[in-house]
């Protein structure tokens, strides 16, 4: 037998060994004994509807009797479970919901069973949620597949059931056990948290510290964790949104980043639970430098579930993020004191303290992002306002058209104009609401981006519903911060602007990057992936037949929420056509008085034929960056790198005939 056949002879012995232990270690799986009863201490007297420590009680849960329960005096936030004094390998659950009423069975809804090792529950990991209705009067016994071993394991009810269980049976068997597998509520990834001594996350500015588990295809990443609330409107909200903190640097779930600051998107209002993503693929559609990573899970905290979320970066200066030149307080004179900065349009910020400015011109609210507030010095703010004015006056001045000494010079288009189409395109109303922007050390010009905030995006907004009404022929920027709808009029009124943003626009159409079928494909392949998860979130927070937020129609149901955003997406394909003069597959022009222009290409060459001229010819690339525009008058070859390229054709004067697309 050579090695080969040795080393696959002694795989499979292993294998069987490894089967032949499981089968002997299920088999001395056993009920484990409720010695030492844990959990919440005081019940409720429903005769007196007061606190109780001797009736309806905790140990109720474990005296065998499916006549008795124990029911919480705090509606949320309360649980029971055992000291097993040793860990043990937890193998299988039994319960069974108190039968008093009609509606027990269904106050187990979403109820999780836990595994710790600390006795505060600090360091849980999820076992089971209970996902369907139980039974009456009967155990419903469910196989747990979990390979570390707990000393504490417990039931913690949902919100607001006082938890109301009957019986509660644990089986397993003594071991340690590892970390090679855990369960997860879902398909997709669970992230736990479980905060010091359970403390309430009920601040935007105070953080709480605790413990973070995130578990993703059986396998499982811990760390310590601080945790805080977040956003402005959303933070309003029932279900809320969280920033949180790692105590090391990493990339959660592979996400690109490797840091500490991450973000939990709460998507109340977005019944689809994935306008962000859909934003986020457009953003990586338009090639935007830097695209938010995102990604939906399922959230836990304090043993309670929370919904469906979205794992998201936090916008922050750091590589894989917004990648500038970070200014620290000893760049205080130039030309270090030129960069770079994160700064945001942000119409919330005269909420806020400090961090912020009103610019010059416009007035428009803009919050300084980095540096922070309370690590910039005067002269870092002192400067940033005045380059941001720089701006504001060269875009509303005389000569603002000058492609050297005009706006052009503080303003980078090509990342606009990429926010400005993926803003519209999603139809978002918040695009000019909140807006990043950036500028690099050893730049004049500010870059937009990143894309973020689409909750009211693709017709999620009574205010704008139905956004692509044949009647209304304006883009979608109307809803802004003080100030930005006169910046954005005014560069739509430079007609190289408009050339830019057509071209840019026409070109990832006919490239193929931009398409119907691709962005709805985009819809159905998130829709999918969030079945399992949107039906556990709904039981959570029961508002598909409910108005929320800015919600313009009540839909009733998740599949419809999704073919909304289909169809929106669908007619605003076509608008945007419209608008811009783009007709799909549309032939090689005719010009009027003039035969037809063939374009051609071969190895490094772009070819022009039959021209009786004059003719305007223009070669753009992918980017929408002009790379020759001339007035021809014969048959012309225009030399070119290999790439991938836009030719547009109009008479003498400029007009716009058609486009047609080149790879060389």
């Amino acid at each position: 037998m050579n090695d080969r056949e040795n080393k696959k002879s002694t795989a499979l012995i292993l294998a069987s060994f490894f089967v032949f232990v499981f089968s002997i270690n299920a088999q001395m799986s056993i009920k484990l004994p409720a010695d030492s009863i844990i959990g919440t201490e005081l019940s409720i007297d429903y005769a007196t509807n007061t606190p109780s420590t001797d009736i309806n009680n905790k140990s109720n849960a474990f005296d065998g009797s499916r006549e008795t329960y124990f029911a919480s005096f705090d509606r949320s936030g309360t649980w029971v479970g055992l000291d097993l004094g040793e860990r043990h390998i937890i193998t299988k659950i039994a319960y069974a919901p108190r039968n008093v009423f009609v509606l027990g069975p269904q106050r187990l809804l979403l109820g999780i069973f836990e595994g710790a090792n600390n006795r505060d529950f600090s360091d849980a990991v999820p076992l089971l949620m209970i996902s369907e209705i139980p039974q009456t009067y009967t155990l419903t016994e469910q196989t747990i597949n979990c390979s570390r071993g707990f000393r504490y394991v417990r039931y913690a009810g949902p919100n607001d059931a006082q938890c109301n269980i009957a019986e509660i049976e644990f089986y397993g068997y003594k071991g340690v056990g590892n970390n090679s597998h855990f369960p997860q509520l879902t398909n997709l990834p669970t992230i736990t948290i479980s905060t010091n001594q359970a403390a309430e996350i009920d601040s935007r500015d105070d953080y709480v510290s605790g413990f973070i588990s995130v578990i993703n295809n059986g396998t499982i990443y811990s760390d310590i964790v601080e945790i805080r609330g977040r956003g402005h409107g959303s933070w309003t909200f029932p279900k809320k949104p969280y920033r949180i903190k790692l105590r090391n640097k990493t990339s959660l779930l592979g996400l690109p980043a490797t840091e500490r600051n991450w973000t939990l998107i709460n998507n109340y209002g977005d019944k689809t639970l994935i306008r962000n993503l859909l934003a986020f693929d457009l953003s990586k559609r338009f090639e935007m430098d830097y695209t938010p990573a995102g990604m939906p899970v399922d959230l836990i905290i304090n043993g309670e579930y929370k919904g469906n979320y979205q794992l998201c970066d936090q916008i922050e200066v750091a590589p894989g993020r917004v990648e500038i030149q970070p200014i620290t307080s000893k760049d205080v004179t130039l030309p270090n004191l030129a960069g770079g900065y994160l700064l945001e349009l942000d119409a919330y910020a005269p909420l806020e303290e400090d961090g912020w400015f009103y610019s010059a011109i416009r007035h428009t609210p803009i919050r300084i992002r980095d540096p922070k507030a309370e690590d910039i010095v005067a002269q870092q703010y002192f400067y940033i306002q005045d380059h941001y004015r720089k701006m504001e006056e060269s875009l509303f001045s005389a000569n603002y058209k000058d492609p050297v000494y005009g706006y052009r010079k503080y303003l980078d288009m090509e990342s606009f104009i990429r926010h400005f189409l993926v803003g519209e395109i999603s139809g978002n109303t918040d695009t000019y609401w909140s807006v990043y922007m950036y500028k690099d050390r050893n730049s004049d010009q500010f870059k937009y981006g990143p894309c973020w905030d689409f909750d009211l995006a693709y017709d999620n907004d009574f205010r704008t519903f139905p956004i692509n009404a044949n009647s209304r022929w304006v883009w979608q920027y109307g809803s802004s911060a003080q100030g930005v709808v006169d910046c954005v009029n005014q560069l739509f009124s430079d007609e190289k602007f408009v050339s830019q943003l057509t071209d840019m626009y026409i070109g990832y159409r006919a490239s193929g990057v931009i398409t119907k079928e691709s962005l709805l494909q985009v819809v159905d392949n998130y829709a999918s992936i969030l079945q399992q998860s949107q039906r556990l979130n709904f039981m959570r927070w029961d508002i598909l037949d409910k108005a929320v937020h800015q919600n313009p129609q009540i839909l009733g149901s998740y599949e419809n929420e999704v073919n909304n955003v289909k169809r929106y997406i669908s007619e605003r394909v076509d608008w945007i056509d419209n608008k811009l003069g783009y007709t799909p597959g549309g032939k090689i022009f005719t010009i009027s008085n003039l035969p037809d222009v063939v374009v051609s290409s071969y190895t490094n060459t772009i070819c022009f034929s039959k021209v009786s001229g004059p003719v305007r010819i223009t070669i753009a690339d992918i980017t929408g960056r002009i790379i020759v525009t001339k007035l021809i008058n014969e048959d012309t070859t225009v030399p070119a790198a290999k790439g991938f390229y836009f030719i547009t054709v109009s008479d003498a004067n400029g007009n716009y005939k058609t486009v047609k697309r080149l790879t060389l």
